[in-house]
């Protein structure tokens, strides 16, 4: 009942996350990044443990997909959850377990990652895409990126189940984000988080 996007400006290292759901306070638990290591999102019947654990090994150099592949192996629910990773190097891990709720999946995108479950369909994820590409192609800053790529997502059908929290996080060169906005329980989440930016 969610979707996420991830993306990473080749140019500058900006890496970033934006995520949207009808669930309570997406960004409490989702939504990760972390500067010149990676972004993250944990989804689905979602696993904390992987941002845990897959930080500290993104931290250490590992790339995403060997990430990936180490916390999906090791873990009995991965049928269940969705994960995606892009890491500082621009790698790109994608995990979305057979028994999601449809519609689930993930695509790629110039310097992006796309993953959503219980959506109104496949077009969530390619309008997200395809609006963060536009976006970045017209040189608008990161934060205003995965904004224009969430609204698109939300215009194609978004969460198949309506809507309830949002969240945005940025981060360049610090461990922490330069920008974290949520909007945890609203009728209107990704308008809101446009009102908060």
């Amino acid at each position: 009942m969610t979707w996420s996007i991830l993306a990473r400006d080749p140019h500058d290292g900006t890496l970033g996350v934006a995520v949207a759901t009808r669930f309570f306070a997406v960004g409490a638990l989702c939504p990760h990044v972390e500067g010149r290591v990676a972004a993250l999102s944990t989804q689905a019947l979602m696993n904390p443990m992987y941002a845990i654990e897959g930080l500290a090994a993104l931290r250490a150099g590992v790339p995403a997909p060997e990430v990936a592949a180490r916390l999906t192996a090791e873990d009995d629910g991965r049928a269940f959850r969705q994960l995606h990773i892009l890491d500082a190097e621009g790698r790109i891990a994608q995990h979305t377990g057979a028994e999601c709720v449809a519609w689930a999946g993930h695509a790629r995108g110039r310097d992006c990652s796309v993953a959503g479950n219980m959506l109104a369909g496949e077009q969530v994820i390619l309008a997200t895409a395809r609006a963060y590409e536009a976006a970045a192609e017209a040189g608008l800053p990161m934060a205003e990126r995965l904004l224009r790529a969430l609204e698109a997502g939300e215009d194609a059908g978004g969460d198949a189940r309506g809507r309830q929290s949002a969240a945005r996080k940025v981060a360049s060169k610090d461990p922490y984000a330069d920008l974290d906005l949520r909007g945890d329980d609203h009728a209107a989440p990704i308008p809101e988080l446009r009102r908060l930016h």
